[in-house]
């Protein structure tokens, strides 16, 4: 992909956005609600892209440039519970923290992309794949928190339901 700097930064800076107009106009409850057991909410999802955006991505991409490897991050022994339970809270902390991410990435230079590092789990890695995992990342949790969001209108929707058959999450609650 050519200038990945740029469509990174691109994805990045949107996240936040789409946080705040969720955290701003959708009830609590809904944001709360797991689409099925042992699935995450979209809380859970927020309260995971804070965690990475303090405790993972800064700091690999800190590793990358002083030429240090890293730990793999296990987001289930890390959890998505702990943290504040006001969504408005969430996104202030992913804004403050993500500014701070944008401006480190803003500095990358294209050479840059092809510094390695060694990921505990994945073995050698260059910083230009890590860029792709990130914005994938932030796009994926996003993309599974609205799918959270989306099963109480599914199972409502009646005759319209199998039209949702690719976002319906198996074992959803009915309402």
């Amino acid at each position: 992909m050519d200038d990945l700097v740029e469509h990174v930064l691109a994805v990045l800076s949107t996240t936040p956005e789409r946080w705040r107009a969720l955290a701003q106009t959708v009830q609590g409850d809904l944001l709360a609600r797991a689409p099925a057991p042992g699935e995450w909410s979209a809380l859970d999802c927020l309260r995971h892209l804070v965690a990475t955006e303090r405790e993972v991505f800064p700091l690999r991409l800190a590793a990358f440039l002083e030429g240090r490897d890293f730990a793999a991050y296990d987001p289930d022994a890390a959890g998505t519970t702990s943290g504040p339970d006001d969504p408005a809270e969430l996104v202030a902390e992913l804004e403050r923290l993500r500014a701070r991410s944008l401006q480190a990435l803003a500095r990358l230079q294209p050479g840059d992309l092809v510094r390695t590092a060694r990921h505990a789990e994945l073995g050698p890695v260059t910083l230009g794949e890590m860029l792709h995992e990130w914005a994938g990342h932030d796009l994926m949790h996003t993309v599974q928190a609205e799918r959270a969001l989306m099963q109480p209108f599914i199972a409502g929707s009646g005759p319209w339901r199998g039209y949702f058959a690719d976002h319906e999450v198996k074992g959803a609650a009915a309402s």
